[in-house]
């Protein structure tokens, strides 16, 4: 259990420092920006190449709403949901924590939205709660979708984690300037808790979206689409 949650801990640092900090520190820079495409592909660079460096001792999770969604498929044993989940907000801070000291280590520093997640105002594009509640329960459902077909035994074993880093990716395209996409509650909250808006006030609707769609999309697979 110490190794699986060791993982889950790295692996969800890694997701947070890769793609939060790729937005942080990379996206806005004149002329030489990566920008949402940029940002999309970290956050789906995080997942494949953490996947494949410790996917074999955890599952992969990374993320509350997939170990969650993995339970109710009946891929994940219930009783290790909570550990799990406290491994990967943990690692979700730790990442936040470490991409603040970078962050602030240059002149002019604040720390604005930090990569939060929001609505209304705090939604890149304006949106409110609605849409991004939409938005982000969608989207969660499919990307379980996503993450129960690939690693089913009916498909190639081994190359699970290219369609679920492509499918973030694709997540972030489509999502980014509706709510920052979170899809992932400890992404959500590791980097909330040093935003210099009201990101902290928003958070529930970043745990409660992305675990309701992380739950339909497992009953959708369980009921009309697995094989196993």
């Amino acid at each position: 259990m110490l190794n699986r949650l060791s993982a889950e801990f790295f692996g969800t640092f890694w997701l947070v420092l890769g793609g939060c900090g790729s937005a942080v520190l990379a996206a806005g820079l004149p002329d030489v920006g990566i920008g949402y495409l940029g940002v999309a592909l970290a956050f789906g660079l995080t997942v494949l190449t953490m996947a494949y460096a410790v996917g074999g001792i955890s599952g992969g999770h990374f993320n509350p709403a997939v170990s969650l969604g993995l339970a109710i498929a009946g891929r994940f044993d219930v009783k290790q949901l909570i550990p799990y989940w406290i491994a990967q907000v943990i690692g979700a801070i730790a990442a936040a924590a470490v991409l603040y000291l970078v962050a602030s280590g240059k002149a002019g520093f604040a720390a604005g939205g930090f990569a939060s997640n929001g609505y209304d105002t705090l939604s890149p594009g304006g949106y409110g709660l609605t849409a991004v509640l939409v938005a982000e329960v969608v989207l969660t459902a499919f990307f379980l979708i996503i993450i129960l077909g690939a690693t089913s035994a009916s498909v190639p074993a081994g190359f699970a984690p290219i369609p679920i880093g492509l499918g973030l990716t694709l997540i972030h395209l489509v999502s980014i300037p509706v709510s920052n996409t979170s899809v992932n509650p400890a992404r959500s909250t590791g980097v909330a808790l040093f935003a210099e808006t009201a990101a902290l006030g928003q958070l529930w609707l970043f745990w409660v979206a992305p675990l309701i769609g992380a739950a339909i999309g497992a009953v959708i697979w369980k009921s009309l689409l697995g094989k196993d």
